[in-house]
């Protein structure tokens, strides 16, 4: 048989009885003949002492500004507490494991603290217990620089180990565990009639991360796609059949996973503002777009939602930004107007590419719901439409049905 990644996150690990769930589902799949490395998060969340945000109110009381290197040594210990856990606990079911770190399983990283790209895997270490018989368990969301400092990954960083991981060992396949059962049409907490979507291809599932799904990470799914590995999500609390990620089908035999909707889900950001720069000041010496994007690109400020006019600069940022925008464009001599309150909610579909009038359908939803629309976006994969926040529930909600995304 072959090599299973499975990952596992804070909400699959936070008390005993679901530790025992994960040690199970480990066990079950060793016994189905493959072998297996586990990848685990932090165990449970805030306020739980060993979550990544827990370990972080160790130090929230100190009046300096805390230093990134160190806060990655500190964030790094949850998830190493976590691996620890997990094999000791699968040796005690008489299954042979070894923890490792995110350093000790040769994931090589970017200096860059709380926010570290992985360059590499070098995956020696894993494959010599592998080969011993040993299940593997990494502590993910972190690895180690060329010269040895501990970085973290940033948000979803275990679901990037994993794919990571995935792809250096060549696996059949990786597994995302989580809370939810698998990737749905549009977050259930806002849309009832959501329902889980089995099959989806890579750059669909992308776009959806990147439009706010928050199941897995666009990054994890990047990496998976490039080593051509697929990725199955599934809920570690029931028996559900999730959703497989993978290649839509084409002529290079890849993994056949085909779109057969036009949109297969709706996703929404919340929390945004947006942002008028205007662009002819009349005697007045205006900032360009040039100065302006560049301003707020060096101020770590990102942008979104931009429409641009010789008048008029229009574009969105989260609504945290807002003073660090105001003290850029205040430095460039701009005038600008910032307003909060916004919310981007979108359709996203690799079966849009090319077919006239979903924009029209979308505008004709959102116009018979009462929906305002103060921008839109587009690619070949999504349309994106910016609302006030408090229609931001009726917006998705009328786009579902639209289009069909019903149980």
């Amino acid at each position: 048989m072959g090599l299973i990644v499975q990952k596992f996150g804070g909400s699959s690990l936070a008390d005993p009885e679901d530790r025992e769930r994960v040690i199970q589902r480990i066990c079950s799949t060793r016994a189905q003949g493959h072998d297996v490395v586990v990848v685990v998060s932090a165990i449970g969340r805030y306020p739980q002492a060993y979550s990544t945000d827990g370990l972080l109110q160790l130090i929230a009381d100190c009046t300096q500004e805390q230093d990134p290197r160190e806060c990655d040594l500190l964030m790094s210990c949850g998830e190493i507490i976590s691996a620890v856990v997990i094999a000791h606990l699968l040796r005690r079911e008489g299954c042979s494991a070894v923890a490792l770190t995110g350093a000790q399983a040769g994931i090589i990283t970017t200096p860059d603290h709380r926010d570290a790209h992985i360059i590499r895997v070098e995956a020696d270490r894993i494959r010599t217990h592998l080969g011993r018989g040993e299940t593997v368990v990494v502590a993910g969301f972190q690895g180690v620089t060329e010269t040895g400092e501990i970085t973290t990954l940033g948000r979803g960083g275990s679901d990037t180990t994993a794919a990571a991981l995935g792809c250096a060992l060549s696996a059949d396949r990786v597994e995302i565990y989580t809370d939810v059962d698998g990737i749905m049409t549009a977050d259930p907490r806002i849309v009832p009639t959501a329902s889980t979507v089995r099959c989806l291809s890579y750059r669909d599932v992308c776009e959806m991360a990147q439009m706010g799904a928050k199941v897995i990470h666009p990054r994890a799914v990047e990496i998976a796609m490039e080593g051509r590995v697929p990725i199955h999500i599934r809920n570690t609390f029931t028996d559900e059949e999730g959703t497989l990620v993978g290649t839509v089908s084409g002529p290079d035999g890849a993994v056949e996973i085909r779109a057969d909707r036009l949109v297969t889900s709706i996703a929404h950001i919340p929390g945004l503002a947006q942002v008028r720069v205007e662009m002819n000041c009349g005697t007045k010496q205006c900032p360009s777009a040039r100065d302006v994007f560049r301003s707020l690109a060096d101020s770590c400020v990102s942008i979104d939602l931009i429409n641009l006019s010789p008048g008029q600069a229009l574009f969105t940022i989260k609504e945290s930004d807002g003073a660090t925008a105001s003290r850029v464009l205040n430095s460039l001599g701009a005038s600008f107007t910032i307003e909060k309150g916004f919310a981007k909610v979108s359709a996203v579909g690799a079966g849009m590419r090319g077919v006239p009038g979903v924009m029209a359908t979308i505008v004709e939803a959102l116009s018979d719901a009462g929906v305002r629309i103060y921008q839109t976006a587009d690619s070949h994969q999504s349309i994106s439409c910016l609302v006030r926040v408090e229609d931001m529930e009726v917006a998705a909600k009328a786009l579902h049905d639209r289009f069909g995304l019903a149980r």
